[in-house]
């Protein structure tokens, strides 16, 4: 039985085949995606947290077969639904003054990063970058945003806390790409955190709205080709001029040229539908922004109809696990909804209500 209706995992037809051999599982009117990315990322999140900086040896060692992972108890999740959460709680008191700009969002958002930075609750392994951006922003509040970016890191940190803005409704495309670079560049300046922040929010978009799985990917390449160039300096204003690029289109080409790599390698990953291998071993262990979203994307689109087969997956791979399966279940929690997740699981995750009270906000 699971969350909200009998869904449940999807059973185990199709079990190991690709994205384009499966059937893609229909949804039932409703289906409450915001609410289901949101769990999603966070059981995601706990899945992967304690096979962190292992590799999958151990990980078997220690949770047995990985199509039988158990959420731990108590179902803790990492800094990634933490900050999910302060970017959450950002957007949605930005848009509710108002139409989102870069002003209205850089705000509320900064200050949930700074109250992040200070919680006694922020003791989950965070990243250096986070950490250091975050002092700064907290130290210097008088002082522009741009000066505590980090300009050298295209870390995961930045997309694995995205899907908020892939959730929110009404939004225009201009603003949710500039707004999803925005808070990627409070703590992450480097073109292809950015750019793979922007691509993990239109993915959790395109899936919310029903595109089907099989053709995600091409809908991905068209929208980084259509972007390669585009820089929003409404929202990053003079960011690209701490770089050493000549200009601001070749400053975010670079980060948007990284991410066309990575999906090209994610095409040949689906197409060899390899479930039983590692995925890291294909798009990367997840350390970095583009490979994170690949990776975690190549776990979803291994298995669409299997969505807690796909995040355990996830959690059991060689790289940054949590942060890959986060993104995994934020993929698949989008893409069925709030029915995709069993109820004893989601009924005990760290955060479930704030996590609910945002997905009923976004799923109206």
């Amino acid at each position: 039985m699971n969350a909200y209706d009998s869904n449940a995992e999807g059973g185990s037809a199709g079990r190991g085949r690709t994205g384009a051999e499966s059937v893609r599982a229909v949804p039932p009117p409703g289906k409450r995606p915001a609410t289901g990315a949101l769990l999603g990322l966070a059981l995601g999140d706990a899945l992967g947290f304690p096979t962190e900086f292992n590799d999958v040896p151990a990980i078997l060692a220690k949770c047995g077969p990985w199509r039988e992972m158990e959420l731990i108890t108590p179902a803790i999740v990492s800094d990634d639904t933490q900050m999910t959460l302060a970017l959450g709680r950002g957007l949605r008191t930005a848009m509710e003054r108002g139409s989102l700009g870069p002003l209205r969002l850089a705000r509320p958002v900064r200050e949930e990063f700074v109250g992040w930075y200070h919680s006694p609750e922020n003791n989950r392994a965070p990243g250096r970058t986070c950490l250091v951006a975050c002092e700064q922003l907290s130290h210097h509040p008088d002082r522009v945003w741009q000066d505590a970016s980090q300009l050298h890191s295209k870390g995961c940190g930045a997309n694995m806390r995205v899907a908020p803005l892939g959730l929110a409704p009404a939004l225009s495309e201009e603003q949710r790409a500039g707004a999803a670079q925005l808070q990627s560049a409070l703590t992450h300046g480097h073109p292809t955190a950015l750019a793979a922040s922007d691509l993990t929010a239109h993915a959790v978009h395109l899936l919310a709205q029903g595109a089907e799985p099989t053709g995600l990917v091409g809908l991905l390449r068209s929208y980084a080709l259509d972007n390669r160039t585009r820089y929003h300096e409404r929202w990053l204003g003079d960011l690209w001029t701490r770089g050493q690029d000549p200009s601001a289109e070749q400053f975010i080409a670079r980060g948007w040229d990284e991410c066309l790599g990575i999906l090209e390698r994610l095409q040949d990953a689906v197409r060899e539908g390899g479930v039983e291998t590692d995925p890291c071993l294909a798009t990367g262990e997840g350390w970095i922004a583009e490979e994170a979203f690949a990776t975690g994307l190549l776990c979803f689109l291994l298995l669409p109809a299997e969505p807690v087969t796909a995040i355990r997956r996830a959690a059991c791979t060689s790289g940054d696990s949590d942060s890959i399966a986060c993104l995994t279940g934020a993929f698949a929690g989008a893409h069925l909804g709030a029915g995709a997740w069993p109820a004893e699981w989601a009924e005990r995750i760290e955060y479930r209500d704030e996590l609910l009270e945002l997905g009923h906000a976004w799923d109206g």
